[in-house]
Protein backbone atom coordinates (compact mmCIF):
# COMPACT_ATOMS: atom_id res chain seq x y z
CA UNK A 1 0.00 0.00 0.00
CA UNK A 2 2.65 2.14 -0.39
CA UNK A 3 1.36 4.31 -3.83
CA UNK A 4 -1.53 5.61 -3.58
CA UNK A 5 -2.79 4.70 -7.02
CA UNK A 6 -2.16 0.99 -5.81
CA UNK A 7 -4.45 0.80 -2.81
CA UNK A 8 -6.50 -2.09 -2.48
CA UNK A 9 -9.76 -0.75 -1.53
CA UNK A 10 -11.83 -3.99 -0.73
CA UNK A 11 -8.57 -5.20 1.17
CA UNK A 12 -8.60 -1.60 3.07
CA UNK A 13 -11.96 -1.78 3.77
CA UNK A 14 -11.85 -5.68 5.03
CA UNK A 15 -9.04 -4.15 7.49
CA UNK A 16 -11.63 -1.21 8.74
CA UNK A 17 -14.39 -4.39 9.11
CA UNK A 18 -11.71 -5.78 11.81
CA UNK A 19 -9.95 -2.76 13.11
CA UNK A 20 -7.19 -4.04 12.11
CA UNK A 21 -4.12 -2.30 13.81
CA UNK A 22 -1.61 -3.27 11.50
CA UNK A 23 -2.83 -0.31 9.02
CA UNK A 24 -3.33 2.25 11.57
CA UNK A 25 -1.48 5.25 9.79
CA UNK A 26 -0.37 3.10 6.41
CA UNK A 27 -4.22 4.34 4.82
CA UNK A 28 -7.27 6.85 5.92
CA UNK A 29 -10.73 6.20 4.57
CA UNK A 30 -12.95 9.14 3.71
CA UNK A 31 -16.78 8.48 4.25
CA UNK A 32 -18.22 9.94 1.79
CA UNK A 33 -21.78 10.92 3.50
CA UNK A 34 -20.43 12.39 5.82
CA UNK A 35 -17.08 13.92 4.76
CA UNK A 36 -14.90 12.74 7.34
CA UNK A 37 -12.07 10.48 6.99
CA UNK A 38 -11.11 7.90 9.74
CA UNK A 39 -8.29 5.64 10.85
CA UNK A 40 -8.87 2.08 10.11
CA UNK A 41 -9.10 1.68 14.10
CA UNK A 42 -11.78 4.11 14.38
CA UNK A 43 -14.09 2.86 17.14
CA UNK A 44 -17.51 4.39 15.48
CA UNK A 45 -19.83 2.32 13.53
CA UNK A 46 -18.37 1.11 10.18
CA UNK A 47 -20.01 2.47 7.56
CA UNK A 48 -21.17 0.74 4.44
CA UNK A 49 -18.39 0.04 1.63
CA UNK A 50 -19.74 2.08 -1.05
CA UNK A 51 -19.92 5.12 0.93
CA UNK A 52 -16.23 4.80 1.72
CA UNK A 53 -12.87 5.66 -0.28
CA UNK A 54 -9.37 4.89 0.84
CA UNK A 55 -6.17 7.06 0.61
CA UNK A 56 -2.51 6.50 1.53
CA UNK A 57 -2.41 9.86 3.62
CA UNK A 58 -4.16 12.11 5.91
CA UNK A 59 -3.03 15.01 3.49
CA UNK A 60 -4.61 13.22 0.65
CA UNK A 61 -8.41 13.33 2.72
CA UNK A 62 -8.12 16.70 3.20
CA UNK A 63 -7.12 17.93 -0.12
CA UNK A 64 -10.23 16.01 -1.36
CA UNK A 65 -12.29 17.92 1.28
CA UNK A 66 -12.80 15.31 4.23
CA UNK A 67 -12.16 16.89 7.38
CA UNK A 68 -10.56 14.44 10.23
CA UNK A 69 -12.35 12.38 12.80
CA UNK A 70 -12.86 13.64 15.95
CA UNK A 71 -13.04 10.54 17.50
CA UNK A 72 -10.13 8.31 16.12
CA UNK A 73 -7.97 11.73 16.02
CA UNK A 74 -6.10 10.96 12.75
CA UNK A 75 -3.42 13.01 14.43
CA UNK A 76 -2.23 10.14 17.03
CA UNK A 77 -2.16 7.60 14.04
CA UNK A 78 1.71 6.17 14.05
CA UNK A 79 3.56 7.78 11.37
CA UNK A 80 3.13 5.86 7.89
CA UNK A 81 6.83 4.82 6.93
CA UNK A 82 6.78 2.14 4.60
CA UNK A 83 6.68 4.14 1.58
CA UNK A 84 9.68 5.79 2.50
CA UNK A 85 12.14 4.11 0.71
CA UNK A 86 10.23 4.12 -2.39
CA UNK A 87 11.57 7.91 -3.51
CA UNK A 88 14.99 9.26 -1.45
CA UNK A 89 13.48 12.65 -3.01
CA UNK A 90 10.05 12.55 -1.18
CA UNK A 91 11.53 10.97 2.08
CA UNK A 92 14.00 13.94 1.87
CA UNK A 93 11.19 16.33 0.88
CA UNK A 94 8.81 15.17 4.18
CA UNK A 95 11.89 16.12 6.54
CA UNK A 96 11.92 19.80 5.75
CA UNK A 97 8.52 19.64 5.29
CA UNK A 98 8.02 18.42 8.75
CA UNK A 99 10.65 20.60 9.89
CA UNK A 100 8.77 23.73 8.49
CA UNK A 101 10.05 24.27 5.44
CA UNK A 102 6.58 25.39 3.82
CA UNK A 103 5.47 27.22 6.38
CA UNK A 104 7.34 30.37 4.98
CA UNK A 105 9.02 29.38 1.73
CA UNK A 106 7.13 27.50 -1.26
CA UNK A 107 7.59 24.41 -3.73
CA UNK A 108 9.61 25.67 -5.85
CA UNK A 109 12.58 26.89 -3.17
CA UNK A 110 11.59 23.60 -2.04
CA UNK A 111 12.67 21.82 -5.06
CA UNK A 112 15.40 23.95 -5.71
CA UNK A 113 17.07 22.57 -2.24
CA UNK A 114 16.55 19.04 -3.23
CA UNK A 115 18.07 19.65 -6.75
CA UNK A 116 14.71 18.95 -8.49
CA UNK A 117 12.29 20.39 -10.78
CA UNK A 118 9.09 21.79 -9.07
CA UNK A 119 6.63 19.68 -11.55
CA UNK A 120 9.23 16.68 -10.98
CA UNK A 121 8.53 17.28 -7.14
CA UNK A 122 4.74 17.63 -7.07
CA UNK A 123 4.29 14.98 -9.83
CA UNK A 124 6.08 12.90 -6.90
CA UNK A 125 4.37 13.68 -3.88
CA UNK A 126 0.71 13.02 -6.30
CA UNK A 127 2.37 9.28 -6.82
CA UNK A 128 3.83 8.49 -3.63
CA UNK A 129 1.19 10.35 -0.96
CA UNK A 130 -1.61 11.48 -3.23
CA UNK A 131 -1.72 15.06 -2.87
CA UNK A 132 0.36 18.06 -3.55
CA UNK A 133 3.47 19.21 -1.28
CA UNK A 134 1.05 22.35 -0.19
CA UNK A 135 -1.71 19.98 1.04
CA UNK A 136 1.00 18.06 3.14
CA UNK A 137 2.34 20.56 4.78
CA UNK A 138 -0.96 22.15 5.62
CA UNK A 139 -2.22 18.68 6.99
CA UNK A 140 0.81 18.37 8.94
CA UNK A 141 0.03 21.94 10.50
CA UNK A 142 -3.09 21.50 11.06
CA UNK A 143 -2.66 17.74 12.97
CA UNK A 144 0.11 19.42 14.72
CA UNK A 145 -2.55 22.12 15.94
CA UNK A 146 -4.85 19.67 16.72
CA UNK A 147 -2.27 17.41 19.03
CA UNK A 148 -1.87 21.04 20.73
CA UNK A 149 -4.84 21.16 21.73
CA UNK A 150 -5.94 18.28 22.70
CA UNK A 151 -2.70 17.38 24.94
CA UNK A 152 -1.75 21.15 26.11
CA UNK A 153 -2.45 24.05 27.88
CA UNK A 154 -1.62 26.40 25.68
CA UNK A 155 -3.31 28.94 23.88
CA UNK A 156 -5.04 29.12 21.03
CA UNK A 157 -2.04 31.84 19.63
CA UNK A 158 0.27 29.78 21.40
CA UNK A 159 -0.78 26.65 19.32
CA UNK A 160 -1.33 28.82 16.18
CA UNK A 161 2.63 29.55 16.71
CA UNK A 162 3.84 26.38 17.43
CA UNK A 163 2.44 24.78 14.91
CA UNK A 164 3.72 26.91 12.12
CA UNK A 165 0.73 29.01 11.05
CA UNK A 166 1.76 32.18 10.05
CA UNK A 167 -0.91 34.64 12.00
CA UNK A 168 -3.90 33.54 14.44
CA UNK A 169 -5.84 34.71 12.02
CA UNK A 170 -4.92 32.04 9.54
CA UNK A 171 -4.85 29.40 11.65
CA UNK A 172 -8.71 30.32 13.11
CA UNK A 173 -9.90 30.20 9.04
CA UNK A 174 -8.32 27.18 8.04
CA UNK A 175 -10.24 25.14 10.87
CA UNK A 176 -13.49 27.09 10.60
CA UNK A 177 -13.33 25.56 7.41
CA UNK A 178 -12.23 21.76 8.16
CA UNK A 179 -14.18 21.54 11.38
CA UNK A 180 -17.06 24.55 10.73
CA UNK A 181 -16.08 25.53 14.61
CA UNK A 182 -13.16 27.43 15.74
CA UNK A 183 -10.06 25.96 17.27
CA UNK A 184 -11.09 26.43 20.76
CA UNK A 185 -14.11 24.27 20.26
CA UNK A 186 -11.74 21.18 20.00
CA UNK A 187 -10.62 21.62 23.57
CA UNK A 188 -12.09 19.09 26.05
CA UNK A 189 -12.18 19.41 29.43
CA UNK A 190 -9.48 16.66 31.45
CA UNK A 191 -7.57 15.38 28.51
CA UNK A 192 -4.51 17.62 28.93
CA UNK A 193 -1.05 16.41 29.60
CA UNK A 194 0.83 19.58 30.67
CA UNK A 195 3.23 19.48 33.05
CA UNK A 196 5.89 22.43 32.56
CA UNK A 197 6.81 22.28 28.63
CA UNK A 198 5.16 21.55 25.70
CA UNK A 199 4.33 17.36 26.55
CA UNK A 200 3.18 15.85 23.72
CA UNK A 201 2.73 11.47 23.32
CA UNK A 202 4.03 10.64 19.64
CA UNK A 203 2.85 7.44 18.37
CA UNK A 204 5.35 4.78 16.46
CA UNK A 205 4.90 0.96 15.24
CA UNK A 206 5.80 -1.94 17.55
CA UNK A 207 7.76 -3.80 18.47
CA UNK A 208 10.97 -1.47 19.48
CA UNK A 209 14.08 -2.32 21.09
CA UNK A 210 14.30 0.57 23.15
CA UNK A 211 17.33 -1.27 25.30
CA UNK A 212 19.55 -1.38 21.88
CA UNK A 213 18.44 2.30 21.10
CA UNK A 214 19.82 3.92 24.60
CA UNK A 215 22.97 1.35 24.54
CA UNK A 216 23.64 3.25 20.97
CA UNK A 217 22.69 6.66 22.19
CA UNK A 218 24.79 6.69 25.57
CA UNK A 219 27.54 4.87 23.52
CA UNK A 220 27.81 8.03 20.74
CA UNK A 221 28.00 10.44 23.93
CA UNK A 222 24.11 11.15 24.07
CA UNK A 223 22.36 12.69 27.36
CA UNK A 224 20.60 9.65 28.55
CA UNK A 225 19.23 8.42 32.50
CA UNK A 226 17.77 4.91 32.15
CA UNK A 227 14.56 5.27 30.11
CA UNK A 228 15.25 9.38 29.57
CA UNK A 229 16.99 11.09 26.81
CA UNK A 230 17.48 14.59 26.60
CA UNK A 231 19.37 17.54 24.79
CA UNK A 232 20.00 21.41 25.58
CA UNK A 233 18.36 23.30 22.36
CA UNK A 234 20.22 26.28 21.05
CA UNK A 235 18.80 29.15 18.91
CA UNK A 236 21.77 28.81 16.31
CA UNK A 237 20.43 25.13 16.09
CA UNK A 238 17.09 25.00 17.33
CA UNK A 239 16.00 28.58 16.41
CA UNK A 240 15.20 28.28 20.09
CA UNK A 241 17.17 27.98 23.79
CA UNK A 242 15.72 25.08 26.01
CA UNK A 243 16.05 21.48 26.34
CA UNK A 244 13.79 18.79 24.90
CA UNK A 245 13.71 15.48 26.91
CA UNK A 246 11.98 11.76 25.42
CA UNK A 247 11.14 8.50 27.22
CA UNK A 248 9.19 5.59 26.19
CA UNK A 249 5.27 5.58 27.64
CA UNK A 250 2.68 2.90 27.30
CA UNK A 251 3.33 0.26 24.02
CA UNK A 252 3.53 2.50 20.88
CA UNK A 253 3.99 5.48 22.23
CA UNK A 254 6.66 8.22 23.59
CA UNK A 255 6.58 11.14 25.76
CA UNK A 256 8.28 14.31 24.46
CA UNK A 257 8.81 17.17 26.55
CA UNK A 258 9.73 20.87 24.91
CA UNK A 259 10.76 23.87 26.41
CA UNK A 260 11.60 26.51 24.44
CA UNK A 261 11.73 29.91 24.44
CA UNK A 262 10.73 30.36 21.02
CA UNK A 263 7.42 28.00 20.02
CA UNK A 264 8.07 28.36 15.88
CA UNK A 265 10.89 25.91 16.91
CA UNK A 266 8.34 22.99 17.58
CA UNK A 267 7.73 21.57 14.64
CA UNK A 268 11.64 21.42 13.76
CA UNK A 269 12.20 19.85 16.80
CA UNK A 270 9.68 17.31 17.11
CA UNK A 271 11.01 16.31 13.51
CA UNK A 272 14.54 16.10 14.73
CA UNK A 273 12.76 13.82 17.70
CA UNK A 274 11.47 11.47 14.95
CA UNK A 275 14.65 11.26 13.15
CA UNK A 276 16.69 10.70 15.97
CA UNK A 277 14.51 8.04 17.60
CA UNK A 278 13.45 6.45 14.03
CA UNK A 279 10.08 6.73 15.26
CA UNK A 280 8.27 5.92 11.77
CA UNK A 281 10.01 3.15 11.26
CA UNK A 282 7.60 0.04 9.49
CA UNK A 283 9.44 -3.22 11.21
CA UNK A 284 6.75 -5.44 9.24
CA UNK A 285 8.30 -3.77 6.06
CA UNK A 286 11.51 -4.33 6.58
CA UNK A 287 11.87 -7.15 8.10
CA UNK A 288 9.83 -8.45 5.22
CA UNK A 289 12.37 -7.24 2.83
CA UNK A 290 15.30 -8.43 4.53
CA UNK A 291 14.23 -11.62 5.80
CA UNK A 292 14.95 -12.63 2.01
CA UNK A 293 18.16 -12.58 2.66
CA UNK A 294 19.49 -15.58 4.21
CA UNK A 295 22.09 -14.24 6.76
CA UNK A 296 20.08 -11.31 7.74
CA UNK A 297 16.51 -13.38 8.10
CA UNK A 298 17.41 -14.91 11.64
CA UNK A 299 18.72 -11.97 12.68
CA UNK A 300 15.84 -9.37 11.71
CA UNK A 301 13.31 -12.25 13.57
CA UNK A 302 15.79 -12.17 16.74
CA UNK A 303 15.53 -8.31 16.55
CA UNK A 304 12.27 -6.83 14.92
CA UNK A 305 12.30 -3.99 16.73
CA UNK A 306 16.09 -2.43 16.60
CA UNK A 307 15.89 1.01 14.98
CA UNK A 308 18.10 3.19 13.37
CA UNK A 309 19.75 5.95 15.75
CA UNK A 310 19.30 9.18 14.13
CA UNK A 311 21.72 12.65 13.71
CA UNK A 312 20.03 15.52 15.59
CA UNK A 313 21.07 17.92 12.54
CA UNK A 314 20.69 15.55 9.13
CA UNK A 315 22.21 17.21 5.81
CA UNK A 316 22.48 13.63 4.04
CA UNK A 317 21.67 13.20 0.34
CA UNK A 318 20.38 9.70 0.96
CA UNK A 319 17.34 9.05 2.88
CA UNK A 320 18.89 7.24 6.82
CA UNK A 321 17.06 4.26 5.80
CA UNK A 322 19.32 3.36 2.95
CA UNK A 323 22.72 4.67 3.94
CA UNK A 324 25.95 2.48 3.72
CA UNK A 325 28.70 2.92 5.68
CA UNK A 326 30.44 -0.07 4.85
CA UNK A 327 31.63 -0.04 1.19
CA UNK A 328 32.68 -4.00 1.56
CA UNK A 329 28.91 -4.94 1.91
CA UNK A 330 27.69 -2.76 -1.29
CA UNK A 331 27.49 -5.68 -3.64
CA UNK A 332 25.63 -7.63 -1.45
CA UNK A 333 23.35 -4.98 0.55
CA UNK A 334 21.87 -4.13 -3.35
CA UNK A 335 19.00 -6.61 -2.59
CA UNK A 336 18.43 -4.94 0.74
CA UNK A 337 17.39 -1.73 -0.49
CA UNK A 338 15.27 1.12 0.42
CA UNK A 339 16.78 -0.61 3.93
CA UNK A 340 20.66 -1.17 3.55
CA UNK A 341 21.00 0.58 6.96
CA UNK A 342 19.31 -1.77 9.18
CA UNK A 343 20.59 -4.56 7.45
CA UNK A 344 24.27 -3.21 8.36
CA UNK A 345 22.93 -2.93 11.68
CA UNK A 346 21.76 -6.15 12.08
CA UNK A 347 25.36 -7.40 11.29
CA UNK A 348 27.20 -4.89 13.45
CA UNK A 349 25.33 -6.47 16.41
CA UNK A 350 25.81 -9.74 15.27
CA UNK A 351 29.32 -9.19 15.32
CA UNK A 352 29.34 -9.76 11.24
CA UNK A 353 31.69 -7.81 9.31
CA UNK A 354 31.16 -6.97 5.92
CA UNK A 355 34.40 -8.99 5.01
CA UNK A 356 33.77 -11.74 7.11
CA UNK A 357 30.08 -11.79 4.92
CA UNK A 358 31.88 -11.50 1.69
CA UNK A 359 34.43 -14.24 2.65
CA UNK A 360 31.10 -16.48 3.29
CA UNK A 361 29.98 -15.86 0.24
CA UNK A 362 32.78 -16.04 -1.87
CA UNK A 363 33.55 -19.62 -0.04
CA UNK A 364 30.24 -20.91 -0.65
CA UNK A 365 30.72 -20.17 -4.83
CA UNK A 366 33.85 -21.73 -4.36
CA UNK A 367 32.67 -24.57 -3.19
Amino acid sequence: MENAHELDQEACYRAVLTRDARFDGRFFGCVKTTGIYCRPVCPARTPKRENMVFVVSAAAAEEAGFRACLRCRPETAPDMGAWRGTSNTVSRALALIEAGALDEGDVDALAGRLGVGERHLRRLFRQHLGAAPVSVAQTRRVLLAKALIHQTDLSMAQVALASGFGSVRRFNETFQALYGRPPSALRRRGERLHVGGVRLSLSFRPPYDWDAMFEALTARGDAVEGRRWSRVLTRGVDGADGAVTVEPTEAGRVSVCVEADDLRALPGVLARVRRVFDLSADPEAIGRDLSADPVLGPLVAARPGLRLPGEWIDDGDEAPNDRLDDETLATRAETWRPWRAYGALHLALAGISGNQLMESDDAKRAA
